[in-house]
């Protein structure tokens, strides 16, 4: 039951999943990932808005609500659910991207998630999926920012379950970012305050416009300190 409320929750309140801009426009950043990248593009205030704003420079947003890293949907690729499968090849600079969060919600219900988690990626970052999936895009040239997910901390959310879980995927994907000069971690467990409810939606799963924006500044001024 908690299950099928998760999901039909998730896509009520999911934006469109569409591109924001086409293959031909001018960029050296690319974003890819989940609902966590794209809430608040139809409104003009997601997370790729606020990068470019603080940059002074377009994003390619590629983001896709309810993608995984790993997906079991015959058409998944093809829709964009599949976080791999949201890049494109081009002169990156960049690539900034999240996931991973949706696998262990959906597919194990962030519990008894050990063999997910390990397909994802290994205890010490070095084989799965996620680190497959960066070494692809390291292999394009681009330097990589991977982000961690929203926390509600202070606040009973429905995904209160997945700490524990979110927080050793984090751990593994620092070990990862650890490996390579050229791979970032950018850890969001600490953006929101204690009981502050205004960096989520409602729902307290997906990011708020001021949400949205507070995770677009902190991924600018990486790539700024970064050059």
């Amino acid at each position: 039951m908690l299950r099928t409320l998760l999901i039909s929750l998730t896509f009520l309140l999911l934006p469109g999943c569409t591109e924001r801009a086409g293959p031909g426009t001018q960029s050296r950043i690319l974003l890819m990932g989940d609902s966590m990248m794209a809430a608040n593009r139809n409104i003009g205030l997601s997370v790729a808005d606020a990068i470019e704003s603080r940059l002074g420079e377009s994003v390619i947003d590629r983001s896709v609500p309810a993608a995984r890293i790993l997906h079991a949907l015959p058409i998944s690729g093809s829709l964009g659910l599949d976080i791999d499968q949201q890049y494109q090849a081009g002169s990156w600079d960049w690539v900034v991207l999240n996931g991973g969060g949706n696998d262990l919600l959906f597919g194990c219900g962030c519990a008894l998630c050990d063999h997910k988690i390990d397909r994802l990626i290994s205890a010490d970052g070095r084989r799965g999926a996620i680190p497959g999936l960066v070494s692809r895009l390291r292999h394009g040239g681009a330097r990589v920012i991977y982000t961690g997910y929203l926390r509600s901390p202070g606040r009973w959310s429905l995904i209160d379950g997945c700490r524990a879980v979110g927080n050793e995927l984090d751990r593994r994907i620092a070990r990862l970012a650890g490996l390579d000069r050229g791979v970032f971690f950018l850890a969001l467990d600490d953006l929101v305050p204690f009981a502050d409810r205004s960096y989520h939606a409602p729902d307290l799963i997906h990011p708020s416009p001021k949400g949205s924006d507070a995770i677009g500044r902190r991924i600018a001024a990486l790539i700024d300190a970064a050059g």
